[in-house]
């Protein structure tokens, strides 16, 4: 890695939340363990040629598989981040978590965080320390290299070498040492002018209900009928190509003008690895926008999900909240 231009991280907190890094043998396979500070502590002793940051550690409540992850979780985490930040006085955060939603959690974040001087850092491990071939100790110790280097304020996520920004990768490969990638996504927006004061990283948030919604060849407006009568507040909508759905349906039309209706924020994201969102492209695209769902240009899933848990929990209200999400606000749509 490059020398950085940012001032090295002198205190680290290091949060543990679970997942394949410090996982165990049980009797019904792998499963998260406490006791992993001292495993730590233990590998970066024996490697004294590792300069990394002055740390300490706290265990995450409960340790979690990270499959079993939340937004309730979520905000365990930002009240962590806080107060390591603000009331420890660390100057940077380590996550560790498992892989299977880390990308999710590091968008979610990045989101959470609005306003953080602090640098945060995810990683986590394919396969949990002390196997053979596990990549949890160079991923820790990397992350920990990189922090003591240098990083930009706000959310990154650390993996086999590479730095990523949390709103523009995911998880890609369910094996080997390279599991995320940053996407090719395109369809920028501009970036806000300024953030609103309830989006500042110590504000408290609200536990909202999102969901996601991949479109297929004959999904119906029952489909849509149910989420809404589940009672979300915000949807992502994964469309085909530049964002198009079934335009000729207007019984599923009509149930997403409901959702608008109902206060409900429909944010299109395309189902394509590369590209993004043109919903003004194609007749099939315009009409979603004509029942009101909103262009989210080159986001991410990962992205678009936490920004409507990030802008819906901070309690703004629908047209503040509709007018932010084809706005950037940390790089999701750069």
């Amino acid at each position: 890695m490059n020398p950085s231009t940012y001032p090295a991280a002198q205190h680290v907190m290091v949060l543990y939340t679970g997942g394949t890094i410090g996982m165990q043998a049980s009797a019904n396979g792998l499963a998260p363990a406490s006791g992993f500070e001292a495993r730590m502590r233990e590998y970066l002793h024996s490697q004294p040629e590792l300069v990394v940051p002055q740390w300490r550690f706290r265990e995450m409540s409960p340790l979690i598989d990270s499959a079993n992850m939340t937004p309730a979780y979520w905000q365990q985490l930002r009240e962590a981040v806080v107060d390591a930040v603000d009331v420890q006085g660390c100057d940077s955060v380590l996550i560790l978590h498992g892989t299977d939603t880390l990308a999710y959690s590091a968008a979610a974040m990045s989101f959470q965080l609005l306003g953080l001087h602090a640098r945060v850092c995810f990683t986590g491990s394919m396969l949990p320390a002390g196997v053979t071939d596990s990549d949890a100790w160079e991923n820790l110790g990397g992350a920990l290299v990189a922090l003591g280097q240098g990083l930009a304020p706000g959310v990154h996520l650390y993996f086999h070498g590479e730095l990523l920004a949390p709103t523009r990768c995911a998880k890609v490969r369910s094996f080997g040492r390279h599991p995320f990638k940053r996407l090719e996504r395109q369809g920028g927006g501009v970036k806000a002018q300024s953030i609103p004061a309830a989006l500042n990283y110590s504000q408290p948030k609200q536990l909202v209900n999102v969901a996601v919604l991949p479109l297929f060849p004959g999904i119906g407006a029952g489909i849509v009928d149910g989420l809404l009568a589940s009672g979300i507040q915000g949807l992502v909508l994964e469309c085909y190509g530049s964002g198009t759905g079934p335009s000729d349906d207007s019984e599923f039309l009509a149930s997403l003008g409901r959702a608008r209706d109902n206060g409900v924020v429909v944010v299109a994201v395309t189902q394509c690895h590369e590209g993004g969102v043109e919903l003004d492209v194609y007749e099939a695209g315009s009409r979603l926008r004509g029942v009101g769902v909103l262009s989210g240009g080159g986001m991410t899933r990962e992205a678009a999900f936490g920004k409507l848990h990030g802008l819906l929990g901070a309690g703004l209200d629908n047209a503040e909240v509709r007018r932010l999400i084809e706005l950037d606000l940390c790089g999701e749509l750069r």
